[in-house]
């Protein structure tokens, strides 16, 4: 996992400066915004500079399930980077935020023109998809693994297991 705290320290320092130039501004979202909703065009993402996010996955029938908590120098959204661009969960400040917005569609021109910008971005947001993913793993483990009291099939809880292990 790369060793920056945030996406913008990952960055060439040219191609940071080009980013927030071209591609970037601040926002402040109070407590309750919805900042985007499942299904829906995954145009921008954040960099939180304060505040909480909380992403939730929609269930049929009930209340939306909270998946994680974002805070301070997390990236909140990955959706726009790969087809079919749609957010896959939602999010709702639930403390005040303070982010810097990025334009998606600014952001992947800028990639394109800047080999070395592209490649740090991508590998940054992917190292925090699997590490997002890791997580992931060990909460559903801790509910529903062999020790959670559970009688599900403990071989096939080892066999999803390999494959988080394996991403």
């Amino acid at each position: 996992m790369s060793t920056a705290k945030n996406l913008l320290d990952a960055l060439p320092p040219e191609g940071r400066a080009r980013l927030l130039d071209q591609a970037a501004r601040v926002v402040s979202l109070p407590v309750g915004t919805r900042i985007f909703e499942e299904g829906r065009k995954a145009d921008h993402f954040w960099i939180i500079r304060s505040g909480q996010v909380e992403l939730d996955l929609h269930v049929p029938g009930r209340r939306a399930v909270v998946i994680e908590t974002l805070g301070r120098d997390e990236l909140l959204g990955w959706s726009w980077l790969f087809p079919p661009r749609i957010w896959h969960l939602g999010a709702a400040a639930i403390y005040p935020v303070e982010a810097v917005e990025f334009d998606a569609a600014a952001v992947c021109a800028l990639c394109d023109e800047d080999a070395e910008l592209g490649r740090a971005l991508y590998r940054y947001v992917a190292e925090t998809v699997a590490a997002r993913l890791r997580e992931t793993r060990t909460r559903l483990l801790a509910l529903y693994g062999p020790q959670s009291g559970n009688r599900a099939d403990t071989a096939h809880e080892t066999d999803i297991g390999q494959d988080f292990v394996d991403i």
